[in-house]
């Protein structure tokens, strides 16, 4: 979908890519945009809608990936931190 959006926490960018009839990307989605559609994002770290489950404490759900546009890199930060948000429609093909 066109545009993005400014930092915010992960919820609240799932609220809004939801608004507009999207959602984030998954994990792999994310690192396919990378490969194949970076011109389209800002060289910051994008919102993924995965969430990082360490399997030494599995309930501790405060975690989730992220994106990085310009090296791309991907790592898991805390879902209340800041990050931009860019909504993905999927269609079966």
């Amino acid at each position: 979908l066109p545009g993005d959006k400014d930092d915010a926490p992960q919820a609240a960018q799932i609220e809004w890519a939801k608004s507009i009839g999207g959602d984030l990307p998954n994990k792999l989605e994310a690192a396919m945009l990378f490969a194949h559609a970076k011109s389209e994002f800002k060289p910051e770290w994008y919102w993924t809608s995965e969430t990082f489950v360490d399997p030494s404490d599995p309930d501790d759900t405060a975690w989730a990936w992220v994106q990085h546009f310009d090296g791309g890199d991907q790592r898991y930060n805390r879902k209340d931190d800041d990050y931009r948000a860019r909504a993905v429609r999927r269609l079966p093909i």
